[in-house]
């Protein structure tokens, strides 16, 4: 029976693959940068990306959002506020997003028309680690609520990650966070994983991360060197 399960798991992540394939390559013709944002509940990262959106907006930079929740469209409807497009995805009962979930609400939209894509997955450090949505960057958070021990709990979401977050850095202080300690297991997850320190509600390193989107952005739209 355990072998009958694994079989199946295999074969539901090929083919997600398969689709994150196809999705990445209409991204990539269309010249839109796809970011999927990953993380536990909680963490703001619904606040972050509303404030992101409206960054963007304000450099004349197209955005949209598509946001993942088990239930209610409360996230969609915030991030709207924003005045970017955003559309909500719910699971009912799945942990996670997957490319099917993503390629079906993005009917209707002509994806050459947005600079920026944001993902906003399902709030959980353990099943969106296995699923590609085709994105070209995955930014995992970390909030200073949490502890400085979670990427060692949650290593392959870590792992998986181009980016990490820590949000919340108003709080900091008063949550005795150890930023040493937590970039030190950042590393022993991921050696080479960059990590920005945020808090969207009072702008802190707002600045930096809009430095890391835009040549994260130009690197993908660079042609690809073919060595002869």
């Amino acid at each position: 029976m355990e072998a009958r399960i694994v079989e199946i798991r295999k074969g539901v992540l090929k083919k997600n693959d398969l689709l994150a394939a196809e999705l990445r390559q209409r991204f990539q013709q269309a010249r839109v940068f796809v970011v999927n944002l990953v993380s536990s509940p909680g963490t703001g990262k619904t606040t972050f990306l509303e404030r992101t959106l409206r960054d963007l907006r304000g450099q004349s930079l197209r955005v949209a959002a598509l946001v993942g929740d088990l239930e209610t469209d409360n996230d969609a409807r915030r991030l709207a506020a924003s005045g970017a497009p955003a559309r909500q995805i719910n699971t009912h009962g799945y942990c996670h997003l997957e490319a099917e979930m993503v390629s079906t609400h993005l009917e209707g939209w002509n994806l050459s028309e947005f600079d920026y894509l944001f993902i906003e997955n399902v709030g959980n450090l353990v099943c969106p680690a296995n699923y590609d949505l085709g994105e070209h960057q995955r930014v995992a958070f970390l909030s200073v609520t949490e502890g400085e021990d979670k990427p060692l709990k949650y290593p392959k979401m870590f792992n998986s990650a181009d980016l990490a977050v820590i949000t919340k850095w108003d709080l900091a202080e008063a949550c005795e966070f150890q930023l040493d300690e937590a970039v030190k297991n950042l590393h022993a997850v991921r050696p080479d994983l960059a990590v920005l320190k945020v808090s969207a509600k009072r702008g802190f390193g707002m600045e930096e991360w809009m430095r890391w989107l835009a040549a994260a952005r130009e690197k993908m739209q660079k042609p690809e060197t073919v060595v002869p």
